[in-house]
């Protein structure tokens, strides 16, 4: 009587590759999902940065001063303005949300700024709205600064006889060089772009992963599975994933990154190998995660309901440091933790990955920590 021959590597990739043509569920979360939110979240944030937002202005001056300053702001592409001829028009269009905020030049302004007094104009900005009421604030204060100096200095030179140099030392004691690198234009689109886009890769492949294991229990095929060995089914599976989601992420980054004009400031060949570790996490961790479950759906809504709080808790959209310390453990056994540390460090600073040894060791013991658990996990479901 011939013994049955153990499924091998290969055997399970095309088991893998041919249970994933016939389920419906799988086929949409891991050949659509990933390049549909890619173009959908990367069409939201194309223009990265805000334009035209509505401010309202009254000017009580009327003088040459005060013209000299909405004729710069509302030279600003950021800034549109409507104009209104008291303060309590302007405030009541700022409450029922037809603009975003007022600014308030009060009379005296340019006789004030001549005579060397304090001249106060008023920003007042819905802070409510977190984007646009700073990306008003920046435009509307660095005019203000712009200009009033300017007055200053012509007042230095023309009326105190004193050279530019020496006027440019009155009026700015203290000249601030101010230089933001590497988003240039201090964009929230070019700030959360790469991110959004690994983040993506990741939950697609735990969700598709995790389901397609909890499928495995569901219809009882686990032993079928599992028949080659545990390690062999692990990475036999894993393989399916390994392969699809690693085109995926070379896709992103030469097509996506250039599409969305996103820059690569670091070397592709070391994304590549972070890529890869990544992956290499990720699949033994969906893997255990999906053992736990006997239901494919349940999987699949648990995981979904998942990708929102990742994202706030591995340290992007909030200092790490400042999440509460039971949130930073939890946090630091997701591989995106150190993966986008990494990630940002190489695509936005140009980093290398030996700048990064610490993150980067962090996330190999979390490739560790997650084969170590999945093998005990299906070791002890193979023994059953």
């Amino acid at each position: 009587m011939s013994r049955k021959s153990k499924p091998s590597l290969f055997k399970l990739f095309l088991r893998e590759a041919s249970l994933v043509a016939k389920d419906h569920s799988l086929l949409l979360t891991l050949l659509i999902a990933p390049l549909l939110y890619a173009f959908f979240y990367g069409s939201i944030y194309i223009n990265k940065e805000e334009e035209n937002v509505k401010l309202a202005v009254v000017d009580d001056d009327q003088s040459r001063l005060s013209r000299l300053l909405q004729q710069n702001i509302n030279n600003s592409p950021m800034v549109e303005l409507i104009h209104f001829s008291n303060l309590e028009e302007a405030k009541e269009h700022m409450y029922q949300g037809d603009c975003q905020g007022y600014f308030y030049i009060p009379e005296g302004t340019e006789s004030n700024l001549l005579t060397l007094k304090q001249s106060n104009v008023v920003l007042a900005v819905n802070a409510a709205r977190f984007l646009p009421s700073s990306d008003l604030l920046m435009s509307v204060q660095q005019i203000c600064l712009t200009i009033g100096a300017g007055v200053r200095l012509q007042y230095f030179e023309k009326s105190e006889g004193l050279s530019t140099a020496m006027a440019m030392q009155n009026v700015m004691p203290i000249n601030l060089d101010y230089r933001p690198l590497f988003n240039e234009r201090s964009s929230y689109g070019a700030f959360l772009l790469p991110a959004l886009l690994a983040l993506i890769l990741q939950q697609t492949l735990l969700i598709g992963l995790s389901e397609s294991v909890a499928g495995e229990r569901q219809h009882t095929t686990i032993k079928e599975w599992l028949g080659g060995g545990v390690s062999t089914a692990i990475w036999g599976k894993g393989l399916f994933y390994l392969i699809v989601f690693g085109s995926y992420g070379f896709f992103f980054l030469n097509v996506n990154f250039r599409l969305l004009g996103l820059p690569m400031r670091g070397s592709g060949f070391q994304l590549g190998i972070l890529l890869f570790v990544l992956l290499l996490t990720l699949i033994p961790m969906a893997q255990f995660i999906g053992s736990l479950f006997k239901s494919q759906l349940l999987c699949l809504q648990v995981m979904a309901f998942s990708t929102y709080p990742i994202f706030l808790i591995t340290g992007y959209t909030w200092p790490f440091e400042s999440l509460p310390v039971i949130v930073q453990w939890v946090s630091m056994l997701l591989p995106t933790t150190p993966f986008i540390k990494i990630y940002t460090a190489i695509v936005q600073s140009g980093a290398s990955l030996s700048t990064q040894i610490g993150p980067m060791l962090h996330l190999l013991l979390l490739w560790l920590f997650y084969s170590s658990v999945c093998y005990l996990r299906f070791g002890k479901l193979n023994a059953s």
